[in-house]
């Protein structure tokens, strides 16, 4: 079909639907710095009101940070606004590569390779390094930008049950006749929370001579003693061939992601990887403001060990007051309702008392699994906790939600 009236008549059909269903993901305007409080327009059109934002990936609150604003503006004049060009042509400079040593160093690898995003790296990695000779063999809940860049590469893709090792114990087994095998997981699975078991998956890839691949993303800077990721946090520091990480989150917050690893695997990428040959280079003021944020990360661990303080109360807060969670220990703490028409009105009565926070269903989570993701910060105070669970206790009394668990949420809302 064409895209011609008809064509339009069913999209709109499509659109209407979800709006319908309740399930229409309406954007919520900032008109402020991205901090633990947040001026938003919502809906469109509406006075503009000040939030609790409880869902950002801000995790170590330094995307407003003056000492980076000041050091994205220096390298704004020092260096330019953007590049215009990718970067073996004349995309690199001087800065981009100091980063990438930097990278090298906190991580505690050999080489690292900058790309516009984690989501890109993801998208470059598989295909630049693995062939149809090879497998990747990845946890179920590994985040989507993982699944498609396996995708898009001819190595054989295989699966195992979410952090179970005897599963991923046989299927290592299973694959021993493959060239390499590739073992791929989150650090932090980004929906629920929780960590991989990353020491006994770097034990099993030793007995069975298979490579690790590590998106780090919700970790980097803040898991672990200090701050260097689940590998640190799991005692398997500088064993790990492949991270990808983002500086999109507790770095600074801006844009821009890497492979670090093994030197060969991200020459691989410098050559192969198609989101790093074709695409702009991650903008001179960002690489400013990220070696700013290596450095204030890097001088103490107080931002890292106030989210830790922040993600352990307010995971005590909602269990007192009877919410079903996920548990964890990461300042990710899911909120579980499973009804994503449910989840979307939650967070619509969340922010009429001020609260922001989003509604999270299919396909952003499998279907029955809607529920609030809530995300800790460092900028939080102790104030902007108390009177966020104030909010979410008056607003699951109205549904009727506390002390129900899974059986109970789903007998009384359906999924």
């Amino acid at each position: 079909m064409a895209f011609n009236e008809a064509g339009r008549s069913w999209y709109q059909a499509e659109i209407q639907a979800i709006r319908a269903a309740g399930l229409f993901k309406d954007e919520r305007l900032i008109c402020s710095p991205q901090s633990a409080e947040i001026e938003v327009e919502f809906p469109a059109g509406a006075a503009v009101r000040k939030c609790i934002n409880i869902c950002a990936n801000n995790y170590l609150g330094l995307s407003s940070h003056p000492a980076v604003i000041r050091a994205a503006h220096a390298g704004l004049d020092a260096r330019g606004y953007g590049m215009s060009s990718v970067r073996f042509i004349c995309g690199t400079q001087d800065i981009h590569r100091q980063l990438e040593k930097r990278l090298s160093e906190f991580l505690g690898t050999e080489d690292t390779v900058l790309f516009p995003s984690c989501m890109d790296a993801n998208a470059g990695f598989f295909e630049a390094c693995l062939t149809e000779r090879d497998v990747a063999i990845a946890d179920r809940l590994v985040h989507a930008s993982i699944v498609d860049g396996m995708r898009l590469s001819k190595a054989i893709q295989d699966s195992y049950k979410h952090s179970d090792m005897g599963h991923l114990e046989e299927k290592l087994q299973e694959h021993q006749d493959k060239r390499f095998r590739m073992i791929v997981t989150d650090g932090v699975f980004s929906m629920d929370g929780d960590l991989a078991r990353l020491d006994e998956i770097v034990s099993l890839a030793e007995k069975y001579d298979a490579m690790v691949f590590l998106d780090d993303s919700h970790a980097t800077g803040f898991i672990g003693k200090t701050g260097r990721g689940t590998h640190e946090r799991c005692g398997v520091y500088g064993r790990i061939d492949a991270i990808t990480t983002t500086l999109g989150k507790a770095l600074g917050g801006a844009s821009g992601g890497c492979v670090s690893g093994r030197r060969e695997l991200v020459e691989m990428c410098r050559q192969r990887a198609r989101p790093f040959l074709f695409s702009n280079t991650v903008a001179p003021v960002i690489v400013a403001g990220a070696l700013q944020v290596l450095d204030l990360i890097s001088a103490s661990t107080e931002r890292r060990d106030k989210l830790e303080w922040n993600a352990a109360y307010w995971r005590g807060l909602l269990t007192e007051a009877g919410f079903d969670i996920k548990a964890g220990e990461s300042p990710i703490v899911p909120v579980m309702l499973y009804n994503a028409k449910l989840a979307q009105d939650f967070a619509r009565d969340l922010f009429t008392e001020g609260i922001y926070a989003v509604g999270f269903f299919f396909p952003v989570v499998p279907k029955g699994q809607a529920r609030i993701r809530t995300q800790l910060s460092a900028a939080h105070e102790k104030h902007h906790l108390d009177t966020a669970m104030a909010a979410f206790r008056k607003v699951g009394t109205k549904y009727g939600i506390l002390g129900l668990g899974r059986k109970e949420l789903i007998e009384k809302f359906g999924m």
